[in-house]
């Protein structure tokens, strides 16, 4: 049976819009610390590989309706070195972005955190552009746009040469000899590109993993290319069981064609579970999150300017081949007005049914504000018992379409702890997690190998794994 690697990609206030709303979920930012400590003491429990926290460099009022998680939260660097403190062996991933970022600032801090930790630091590289986000950084939103793939190549290219600056023997420390440091164990980066000017060295010893693990999430090919040739984790949105299997072969492809061992690219697919003690519990859990998102219909006049236009009545019409722009939000989907739904507009139904346990044809029939929800709301959602979701992921294990999964939380603590406690031992008893930490470093709950110093054995920066 392989084995799965499991993360959680932590979002203090939820990972589902309404998640924030369901009873007993926290929901003031302010209060984000305590529940990030106890995030990372029950994941560490469990035996979770990592911790991981995304980021986003903006804030508005339409997050509020989007995306509640991203209007106030932690900077990704001080969550990760906060909670270094706290544990001893979980992994703890940070996000940087490469439009923004200084590369000499971030390799300074990520080497200091994985010293700091044991080896226990990951950083995830994402190369988006946003007017907000540029705005805040002084720069030209289109500028960066257009360039921010290539700026991300030379990027990683840095962090690495950065990284390598000492070599592990660099310090001699002979008190006797009076020698502190032997200077041809110490390298300049000397990197000078079309985006990028670093001198270098690093002014920091080098990471205990020698390089932290890199991981990066995109869509776009540019993206699975980068993903390909230079991340050691790549995070992947997949719509179900044989897409994911197609695009973790075409990233391995990838990886191959670039030069690299395609082994040492580990393709990992967020994942949202409701965990039940019954089916119909965990039914009733989504059921509910389902009802407490806001639509537009849900004011009278006219939603803020802000809300997703996605979400509305008169967005589902042209899903279902009906208007129903001018009905309830609340009208039930009986079987007479299934029947004049488009084929897209049915699958939208059945979807509402497996997640909820709403049938057209039962006493609870689903109502056209869950059509809406389940068209808008971005999210692979698993709901069942923990032995269910354990059985599928147990599937996709078999079936080699992940190495792993980011696993989302709709409510905290309630979900998140649920699929510790429940989904993660049953995923050790089927022998797809170990009972106990296998290694102490992140590379090694990941399965990578530790580097050798590009200074020393190529001359050049090259990724782990890359042959040549």
């Amino acid at each position: 049976m392989p084995r799965l690697i499991i993360g959680a990609m932590v979002r203090a206030v939820g990972a589902y819009p309404s998640g924030w709303r369901y009873p007993g979920a926290h929901r003031d930012p302010r209060g984000d610390a305590a529940v990030l400590r106890r995030a990372a003491e029950v994941a560490e429990a469990a035996r979770l590989d990592y911790l991981f926290f995304g980021d986003w460099l903006a804030t508005g009022h339409d997050l509020e309706f989007r995306d509640p998680h991203l209007v106030a939260r932690i900077e990704p660097l001080s969550a990760i070195t906060y909670l270094a403190g706290v544990t001893s062996r979980i992994g703890l991933i940070a996000t940087a972005n490469t439009t923004y970022a200084d590369p000499y600032t971030l390799a300074r801090a990520t080497a200091s955190i994985d010293l700091l930790s044991g080896g226990r630091a990951g950083l995830n590289l994402v190369t988006g552009a946003e007017p907000r986000a540029a705005g805040n950084h002084g720069q030209d939103f289109h500028q960066a746009n257009e360039h921010r793939h290539d700026r991300a190549v030379e990027f990683e290219l840095v962090l690495r040469r950065l990284w390598d600056s000492f070599e592990d023997d660099a310090i001699v420390a002979d008190a006797a000899a009076g020698v502190y440091l032997d200077p041809t164990r110490l390298h300049a980066t000397d990197f000078h590109g079309a985006h990028l000017s670093v001198a270098g060295p690093l002014n920091v010893a080098r990471p205990v993993q020698g390089h932290l693990p890199i991981v990066h999430a995109g869509t776009s090919p540019r993206s699975r290319v980068f993903a390909a040739q230079s991340a050691d984790l790549a995070l992947v949105a997949v719509t179900g069981l044989e897409h994911a299997i197609a695009i973790r072969e075409e990233l391995r492809s990838l990886a191959f064609e670039s030069g690299r061992d395609d082994r040492t690219l580990k393709v990992i697919a967020p994942v949202l579970p409701i965990v039940g003690e019954t089916r119909e519990h965990a039914q009733s859990i989504a059921d509910e999150l389902s009802e407490l998102v806001q639509i537009a219909e849900d004011w009278p006049e006219a939603p803020p300017a802000a809300f997703p236009a996605t979400r509305s009545l008169a967005q589902l019409s042209g899903l279902v081949g009906v208007d129903v722009s001018e009905l309830s939000p609340d009208r039930a989907v009986t079987p007479g007005l299934l029947a004049s739904f488009s084929a897209a507009g049915q699958e939208l139904v059945e979807i509402v049914a497996e997640r909820t346990g709403r049938s057209p044809s039962g006493e609870r029939p689903p109502t056209l504000r869950h059509l809406v929800v389940a068209a808008s709301v971005n999210a692979s959602m698993i709901v069942g018992t923990a032995d269910e979701i354990a059985e599928e992921f147990t599937a996709w294990a078999e079936a080699g379409a992940v190495d792993g999964f980011n696993v989302l939380s709709a409510v905290q603590p309630a979900q998140f702890e649920a699929f510790a406690f429940g989904v993660v031992p049953e995923l050790q008893r089927r022998g797809l997690v170990p009972v106990e930490y296998e290694g102490e470093t992140l590379r090694d709950h990941l399965g990578l190998e530790r580097p050798e110093n590009v200074h020393v054995t190529h001359g050049l920066v090259s990724p782990p794994g890359r042959r040549g």
